[in-house]
């Protein structure tokens, strides 16, 4: 924590660099002073107005992308809350004074988010540093090293720019495979007995923060199911097949264990033979409606919420032990035991559903317990879709989130 309070916009002024503060929809918020000397423009010109309306193509170049260029960039920036660095642009600007005649001007431009709690892109930041003056004095007082020399740049930035625009679609196709593969293990569930059970899951916006999480239901001899999710540190493909790995393991063991606290045992063992499986968070439970009890163990995971018939939530966090392959092996992991009512709900799920940037994990879960108590009466697919509604951010989560409810 600071010592003393810091002045962002004076911070903000002061950058030597040019910098513009713009909204998602590209209007200028504000702009610093580096920025205003090299555009030769006043605050007022620019504050409130559309970017591309105070800096628009040069209309006399019919080969002008300056502001095509920009404006893509811009885009990725919303749609994926990630910092977007543009190749070396030529983008000629109104000379001062002078309405409609546009001066030849050279740009190194970087646009960076700034995100609010829950992920979303509430500001861009777009700096760039002028680099005419280096153009011109590469190309020499003769006409033709000046025509080489431009030639030259705008030669390399644009293999710069299709080499960034071939990385693009590389991770937008890696992001396509990866879901497919998710969506191939995590099925949606068959009939487990006469129970009543909703599972989802949602990717996470933007780039490859897919596919760490997964859930599992197993049905067991008598009238009991086991039911578990999980999280593995990563994301992407890597994660992807960690997961597909963890979850067979621990279905497997949900099966033979006696109780959740040994299959998360067996799991644990199995987990320090596969790599990037370390640290990875699970839960599982066990329900049996014969004795309509609930038995549970988490390693490191948040905890279940028990929907009770009344409208109160309660937490299962009695069997908390640290993730997989961070504990020592002659230690027994804990298990616990709760009662429920006929009609009490089960809700399994991983971080991203409640975690939010910068906030305390309690808040997300009182926010979980609001959200289940308000749609108490729900069944369980309403109820899912009704979480999914209320939790998850209007623009999508920065972490996957899986999410099993079941109506005992």
């Amino acid at each position: 924590m600071s010592a003393f309070p810091i002045d962002y916009a004076a911070v903000f002024q002061a950058l030597p660099g040019g910098a513009l503060l713009l909204t998602p929809q590209f209007v200028i918020a504000d702009a610093n002073a580096a920025l205003l000397q090299r555009a030769g423009r006043e605050r007022h010109e620019l504050i409130g107005r559309p970017l591309f309306d105070v800096f628009p193509d040069n209309p006399d170049d019919p080969g002008a992308s300056g502001m095509r260029n920009l404006r893509a960039s811009l885009e990725r920036v919303v749609a994926t809350g990630a910092r977007d660095s543009m190749a070396l642009q030529r983008y000629d600007i109104e000379a001062p004074g002078r309405p409609g005649t546009f001066e030849e001007r050279y740009w190194s431009p970087v646009n960076v988010p700034v995100l609010d709690a829950d992920g979303r892109v509430r500001l861009i930041v777009h700096r760039v540093e002028e680099v005419t003056e280096i153009v011109r004095a590469g190309a020499g007082d003769h006409p033709g090293d000046r025509v080489r020399m431009e030639a030259e740049l705008f030669t390399r930035a644009q293999d710069l720019q299709e080499v960034n625009e071939r990385l693009r679609r590389a991770r937008v196709r890696e992001r396509e495979v990866v879901l497919a593969l998710q969506e191939a293990m995590l099925p949606a569930p068959g009939p487990v007995g006469h129970h009543r059970a909703a599972v989802r899951y949602r990717p996470a916006v933007g780039a490859l923060n897919v596919c760490g999480d997964w859930y599992d239901l197993a049905d067991l001899p008598g009238d009991r199911m086991a039911v578990a999710v999980g999280d593995v540190v990563g994301h992407g493909l890597a994660a992807a097949c960690v997961m597909g790995q963890l979850r067979s393991a621990l279905s497997a063991a949900a099966r033979v264990a006696d109780g959740p606290a040994r299959a998360l045992e067996v799991l644990g063992i199995y987990a320090r033979s596969v790599d990037g499986a370390e640290s990875t968070t699970a839960v599982q439970a066990v329900i049996d409606w014969s004795t309509h009890t609930l038995s549970y163990s988490s390693a490191g995971h948040p905890p279940p919420a028990l929907l009770h018939p009344d409208g109160t939530v309660e937490l299962l966090d009695r069997a908390t032990d640290p993730p997989l392959g961070a504990r020592p092996e002659h230690v027994d992991r804990p298990e616990a035991q709760v009662a429920f009512a006929d009609d009490a709900v089960l809700v399994l799920y991983t971080d991203g559903l409640i975690e939010r940037r910068h906030e305390d994990i309690d808040v997300g879960l009182a926010r979980l317990a609001e959200a289940l108590t308000r749609h108490r009466g729900a069944d369980a697919e309403t109820l899912a879709d009704a979480l999914l509604a209320d939790l998850l951010p209007p623009g999508g989560a920065t972490d996957d989130a899986a999410l099993v409810i079941i109506r005992l």
